[in-house]
């Protein structure tokens, strides 16, 4: 049996901008990772830096410009290495409802509950990102 995470939530900005901000290194280092690589193509490796002990890899499984982005994850802490997590986006009157899923983790275990708990900040990280230009310090991140 497999565990998946799900958020669904709107955020006022593009498609084109929520795009740029999940798959351009230099957006994903302002609301995520601390230094990252990779461009968004099909089998491009992406490099996720947070510390010198959590220096991870994934691959772009999926990608469809502007609408949705999945990776891979093939280096990384062992719970993460089994999934995959993906954005997909959908235009709305406000700017562009994201669908975010972190599926196949092998265990319902603390890393789980708490990587949950952590994406979801993390999410309002971008959304405040997008929205207001607030970029909060790598440190004080989930």
């Amino acid at each position: 049996m497999a565990y998946n995470i799900y958020h669904n939530f709107q955020i006022n900005a593009s498609m084109q901008a929520v795009f740029n901000a999940v798959t351009q290194p230099e957006h994903l280092n302002n609301w995520w990772s601390l230094t990252s690589s990779g461009t968004p193509a099909l089998n491009q490796i992406y490099n996720l830096n947070f510390t010198n002990s959590y220096n991870w890899f994934g691959k772009v499984c999926k990608v469809e410009t502007n609408k949705s982005f999945y990776l891979k994850m093939t280096e990384s802490d062992a719970d993460w290495n089994p999934t995959t997590f993906g954005f997909d986006l959908f235009s709305t009157k406000l700017g562009t409802e994201v669908h975010f899923s972190h599926v196949n983790w092998p265990e319902e275990n603390n890393h789980f509950k708490h990587s949950s708990f952590c994406w979801a900040l993390l999410l309002n990280g971008l959304k405040n990102y997008l929205e207001k230009g607030i970029i909060i310090p790598f440190e004080e991140r989930a």
